[in-house]
């Protein structure tokens, strides 16, 4: 019975992920990904963001693996430049949302809400999230600095 459960949880992700629906991004993790495909960033291309001013998808051809995630890229130099200096252009916070960190909550950002601030990507769950983000960023970064060991913990290694 187990068994019959488990394929019918199988057999919906991958319907899911095939029918072009959103997929659920796994919250136990330290880095944002796909629980099914182990993409990051629901395949954004992290370098585009800084380069573009714009959420760019990337593309299977252009890959990394990376803190246990794959990541996309839209060409070599996007790849070559993230890998060089991921600090930089990984989402901070693992890709989830520094506006709900700093209240105490984890949530996995949706990778087209975003913001550059202080060099640094963040992404969020909500379109608001980042206005109020964008507003005062200063404060956000402080309280999700001082709550974000904590949750932390709590993810999954």
């Amino acid at each position: 019975m187990r068994l019959g459960i488990a394929l019918i949880g199988l057999l919906a992700g991958i319907w899911l992920g095939l029918s072009g629906l959103p997929v659920r991004a796994a919250t136990t993790e330290r880095i944002v990904v796909n629980r099914f495909s182990g993409v990051a960033i629901e395949g954004f291309d992290p370098v585009a963001y800084f380069v573009d001013g714009a959420a760019v998808q990337g593309t299977a051809q252009f890959e990394a693996n990376l803190w246990g995630a794959v990541w996309r890229f839209r060409n070599d130099g996007n790849r070559a430049e993230f890998l060089a200096h991921p600090e930089v252009y990984g989402p901070q916070y693992g890709g989830y949302d520094p506006v709900d960190i700093a209240r105490g909550v984890l949530n996995a950002a949706n990778p087209r809400f975003f913001a550059i601030a202080a060099q640094r990507l963040y992404l969020f769950s909500r379109e608001d999230n980042r206005d109020a983000f964008a507003a005062n960023p200063e404060r956000f970064l402080y309280d999700a600095g001082k709550r974000w060991p904590a949750l932390q913990d709590k993810l999954g290694q």
